[in-house]
C-alpha cells in the first residue's frame, strides 16, 4: 500500500534551516508528482511546494520562494524540501502528498516549530 514517512522536523531559530525528507513506498515513486503541504495551528492546510515526477517543473507558495526547495530523488523514492531564512511564521505540520488513480494520499507529517 501507498505509505510516505516524513523526517526532519524540529525547533530551530529565526533565520535558520532544516531539510525535510518523505520516503515513499507502495507505488512507483517515478511516475509521479509531489507536494509539500503545510497546516499552522488554527489555520488551513497551506500548498508550500510541488514537483513533477522528473522534477522537470517546480512551483512555489509566494510565501515561501527563495526560501524553499524542493528536489526528489528518484533513485531513493525521497522528496525533499530545504527551508532557509525560517521564520516563526513557517512553523506548522510540513506532510508530502501524492495523488495516485485519483485517490490522495498523505504522510503522517512532521512538526516544524520556529521560535526563539
Amino acid at each position: 500500500q501507498v505509505r510516505l514517512v516524513e523526517s526532519g522536523g524540529g525547533l530551530v531559530q529565526p533565520g535558520g534551516s532544516l531539510r525535510l525528507s518523505c520516503v515513499a513506498s507502495g507505488f512507483t515513486f517515478s511516475s509521479y508528482g509531489m507536494s509539500w503541504y503545510r497546516q499552522a495551528p488554527g489555520k488551513e492546510r497551506e500548498l508550500v511546494a510541488t514537483i513533477t515526477a522528473s522534477g522537470g517543473s517546480i512551483n512555489y507558495a509566494d510565501s515561501v520562494k527563495g526560501r524553499f526547495t524542493i528536489s526528489r530523488d528518484n533513485a531513493k523514492n525521497t522528496v525533499y524540501l530545504q527551508m532557509n531564512s525560517l521564520e516563526p511564521e513557517d512553523t506548522a505540520v510540513y506532510c508530502c502528498k501524492v495523488t495516485r488513480w485519483g485517490l490522495t494520499y498523505w504522510g503522517q507529517g512532521t512538526q516544524v516549530t520556529v521560535s526563539s
